[in-house]
């Protein structure tokens, strides 16, 4: 035997001197192949020959067998190139060029399968490729076989049995969905490919037999399994399970997409689940295949956050943990403790629990999925990165694994020489090296994964506090150990909730779960100022969601949610009623981090573009109800850190305000796009080639930016359009266009959906009234400014600004708004009028007889507005600068360095005015009103009294 400068390369290999042997006689073997010998000095091939034939028998035997594979990849550069999903497709639809029937196209794949598997074995094993590489190439591979193949097929079956077609003539195709590592993009060295096959259509052929569709895609899809599975003197293309299929082996093995859904939705189990999240269309009708998958969704991923699922996640967990005991797969790398399917299970428990509410984790690769829950810190970074690593490590010993033999295995090799060759493919010096490193990655995967969820278990039947099986005094003696001072009165609280018609109609597991929870509640709700207040809160909440048992769930898988909750819930009668009425918000409670910190706009406007990134644009009711869920959890958020005492006394305002704009700016794209698509856009009559702009202008509350928790939206909506109409389909005049569009937002805003309502406006404060049109131009709101607004229009004006819409618009009325305020007035009408006004409220909304109401008694805060409004009318000809603030704050600390208040008044008054705000935000949140005793706010109230005399006398009606 003569050495070859290429055996220098085993020197380092842990193989026994036979093996090396061996090795180097296959070398000798391919370089007496002429073609090889002529390519001995062309690129890195021989040079990494060595390692990859030690490697992989597989590789070995098959240049020993076919050699002219190798020279074709050497020939054409194809073993040294890295190839993406188009090349290696492109390169097998050429090797199935002009195919003449079945058994040539059984012949060349096999024979395309065999280059392949070739060149990415050499790749990865000579260390060219990476884990990504060689799991795409493998997944493109078996893509491009299966669908080239079905494509020879169809065009074959169409010839014998006429075209398939639904009931209007239209033709119907073959959809194959990719299920597991193929589905995910991610298939291993010598896997089998899960397939399900479906159409989207019933209908009858359009051939000579007139047979049904289902008979002709039953027919294409077992020749199609046929084709690919069946081994023969060629080997096979891959083996291919279908067992994941609607009904599995008992069921057909192609049906309907109609049938589909009604399998899902009425026999589907929660392993089916977990499987469709990587299914992807593979072949045959992608289009269609993505449509099955649409209306398959809502059985994959519910809509909420989905605990739910945790019992089904829990069992499965069980039964992952018993196989290996039972199986004795201690040496299975895939199935084994802290093997590749624990990683995999870890990623899609989140996905099915949180992929209904966040659609990007509905990805179907493993390591994309661990990358988002490790960005949104729903797992720690630390543990993302283990996983990370040992997915990498499990991955390419898998590969290397099953590269030995082109061998579908995941058990470690008891044999010293195979191990000896595992260990050089994973750069070991040895195979004790090797197995040190594989079980340090395998211990810490199984650690991450013994730690989810808990042990598999059956929900506890009722603790002894539940009174289903107390008699009254046990019951009273249980309540006053556990520490209510009030027994009888949380005995009342419980009976109600047991007799409730939500508990009687509940279904047994809805039931079970409340019986679990409950006692953790009761608990909870000791801990807290009011333990009998908050018990009867929560027995209300749990009477809403008692026959939407996912909640239940939640907080009995999360007993930091419950303390949260119990602590909110006795704290506040606003967030009480806020989360029973919206209970979606529940999900808020599971991370402490975000539940007591405000969002900003930007904060909700980048989970609003996620959450409405995969809605599709005629989808109008899931986009409502998403931008309520959104408002719902965000002012949840406010009032949280303001019980809390968290907050400045400006920030609640300020969140709640940025909330309103985001989601009004939304829901005004939402109006736009819907009008648009069979509209299409308004031109300008003067200048057509101009798409006129309307603009949404905010009043109130929302133009001052000083919102509160219950306030309704002062809005006027203006265009600029001179005529004109929409360049659409179905044309309208510009003026009803922006009609419409106003009316289409305001069904987005108040219409009440299951998920609630979004806001409450008022168009009121529109030139002329309830009279006027919701839309006009701004010339026609200038003129009416100008020429018919009366003063308390004027005053509504000062806290006016643009919110949404178009910005050249916008500025357009700033001007016009800064002209019309800057209009000088006489000093005694103006006074009058202000007065008038301010008596005309307090007659139609009515005075406490005791108390104090902090809106509209004297020295309220409606006077700080009307002292402030007064300021602004009355000097803004002189000091036009007042007009720039809107918010009754700022204006009366400008108003005071301007000389137009005493010397410190206008601090004082925005004091007052903050106090008195922060004063009613609470009265809110504890569900107290709006009147209050007088000495909780004399000091400020008796400073706005005597600023409102100082300002106006003692006139409050008009002479």
């Amino acid at each position: 035997m003569t050495d070859h400068p290429a055996q220098s390369a085993l020197a380092l290999a842990p193989l026994p001197v036979s093996a090396r042997e061996a090795v180097a006689d296959a070398l000798h073997g391919l370089l007496e192949y002429p073609a090889l010998a002529e390519l001995s000095t062309r690129g890195r091939w021989l040079t990494v020959a060595p390692r990859v034939l030690a490697a992989s028998e597989f590789v070995t035997e098959l240049c020993q067998a076919r050699p002219q594979l190798l020279a074709e990849l050497l020939d054409t550069d194809r073993l040294e190139s890295a190839a993406n999903g188009a090349a290696v497709y492109a390169s097998v639809q050429a090797g199935l060029a002009q195919v003449a029937d079945e058994a040539e196209l059984r012949l060349r794949l096999r024979l395309l399968r065999s280059r392949e598997m070739l060149r990415i074995a050499w790749r990865d094993l000579a260390g060219w490729a990476d884990l990504d590489e060689t799991l795409a190439a493998l997944s493109a591979l078996a893509d491009a076989c299966i669908h080239s193949a079905l494509d020879w097929l169809y065009r074959w079956q169409l010839e014998q049995l006429g075209p398939p077609q639904d009931s209007r003539g239209q033709a119907v195709g073959l959809v194959v969905l990719g299920m597991g590592k193929l589905g995910g993009e991610e298939l291993n060295f010598s896997s089998d490919v899960d397939l399900i096959f479906g159409f989207e259509h019933a209908g009858v052929c359009q051939g000579p037999g007139e047979i049904s569709n289902e008979e002709f895609f039953l027919r294409l899809a077992r020749r199609l399994v046929s084709v690919l599975d069946e081994v023969d003197a060629s080997g096979r293309v891959f083996r291919v399970d279908v067992r994941l299929r609607p009904f599995g082996n008992s069921g057909p093995l192609a049906v309907s997409f109609d049938a589909a859904e009604d399998y899902y939705q009425n026999h589907g189990r929660d392993w089916e689940r977990y499987a469709l999240i990587k299914a992807r269309p593979v072949a045959g009708d992608l289009a269609a295949g993505e449509r099955l998958l649409q209306r398959l969704r809502p059985f994959v991923f519910r809509r909420y956050l989905d605990f739910g699922a945790i019992d089904a996640l829990r069992a499965m967990k069980a039964l992952i943990v018993e196989q290996v005991r039972r199986e004795s797969l201690h040496q299975n790398i895939k199935l084994g403790a802290g093997g590749i399917r624990e990683i995999e299970f870890i990623g899609q428990m989140h996905q099915l629990i949180r992929g209904g509410r966040e659609p990007d984790l509905r990805c179907r690769g493993i390591r994309q999925v661990l990358q988002l829950l490790g960005a949104r810190g729903q797992l720690p970074a630390t543990t993302v990165d283990e996983l990370h690593a040992a997915y990498d490590f499990l991955r390419r010993l898998e590969n290397r694994l099953q590269m030995q033999q082109d061998r579908q295995t995941h058990e470690i090799p008891a044999d010293p020489v195979a191990r000896s060759r595992l260990a050089l493919a994973m750069d070991y010096p040895d195979w004790d090296g090797c197995a040190a490193a594989l079980g340090a990655w395998r211990r810490c995967v199984h650690d991450h994964f013994a730690s989810l969820l808990g042990e598999a278990r059956g929900l506890p039947p009722a603790q002894r506090l539940w009174p289903d099986g107390l008699d009254r005094l046990q019951a009273i003696a249980e309540l006053t150990d556990l520490g209510y001072a009030d027994p009888e009165q949380a005995l009342a609280h419980l009976k109600a909730l047991r007799d409730g018609r939500a508990c009687r109609i509940a279904s047994a597991a809805a039931r079970q779960r409340l019986d679990t929870v409950l006692p953790d509640l009761l608990r909870a709700a000791v801990t807290t100022n009011q333990p009998e207040l908050t018990l009867g809160r929560l027995c209300t909440l749990l009477e809403a969601v008692a026959t939407r048992s996912v909640y239940l769930a939640m907080l009995i898988e999360h007993p930091l949610a419950r303390e949260h909750l119990a602590r909110l819930m006795g704290a506040s009668a606003w967030i009480a009623d806020w989360i029973t009425s919206h209970p979606v918000v529940l999900d808020e409670l599971l991370d402490a981090r975000t539940l007591y910190a405000p969002q900003t706009g930007a904060d909700v406007e980048r989970e609003l573009d996620q959450a409405l990134s995969t809605v599709a644009t005629d989808d109008l009711e899931t986009a409502m109800n998403a931008l309520r869920e959104h408002r719902h959890a965000a002012a949840l958020h406010v009032a949280a850190a303001e019980i809390g005492a968290l907050l400045d006394s400006h920030e609640p305002t300020q969140a709640l305000t940025e909330l309103a704009e985001v989601l009004l700016r939304r829901a005004l794209l939402l109006a736009q796009t819907h009008m648009s698509q069979r509209h299409g856009r308004p031109r300008d009559g003067a200048e057509p080639s101009r798409e006129a702009q309307l603009l949404v202008i905010a009043y109130g509350r929302l133009g001052s930016a000083e919102l509160g928790y219950e306030s309704d939206l002062d809005l006027v909506f203006l265009h600029d359009a001179l005529g004109g109409h929409t360049d659409g389909p179905a044309q309208l005049a510009n003026e009803t266009y922006f009609a419409r569009v106003v009316q289409r937002l305001t069904h987005i805003l108040t219409t009440l959906t299951p998920a609630g309502r979004l806001y409450e406006i008022d168009f009121r404060l529109r030139p002329s009234g309830n009279a006027g049109p919701l839309v006009t131009t701004l010339s026609g709101f200038e003129t009416y400014q100008r020429e018919e607004a009366w003063t308390w229009e004027h005053q509504a004006l000062v806290r006016a600004r643009p919110v949404a819409g178009d910005v050249t618009l916008g500025a357009a009325f700033e001007t016009t708004r800064q002209h019309v305020l800057c209009q000088a007035r006489e000093p005694d009408q103006l006074r009058r009028d202000i007065a008038t006004m301010r008596e005309r409220i307090r007659e139609e909304k009515g005075q406490p007889a005791q108390g104090f109401d902090l809106k509209l008694s004297p020295g309220g805060r409606v006077d700080i507005e009307f002292i402030a409004q007064y300021l602004v009318l009355a000097h803004a000809h002189t000091h036009p600068q007042i007009t720039a603030p809107r918010g009754t704050t700022a204006i009366l600390n400008l108003a005071g360095k301007l000389g137009l208040l005493a010397p410190d008044a206008g601090a004082a008054l925005g004091e007052a005015f903050v106090s008195l705000c922060a004063i009613e935000r609470q009265q809110t949140l504890h569900g107290l009103g709006s009147v209050v005793e007088l000495p909780t706010v004399a000091h400020a109230a008796q400073q706005v009294r005597e600023a409102w005399l100082n300002l106006f006398g003692g006139q409050t009606k008009p002479d």
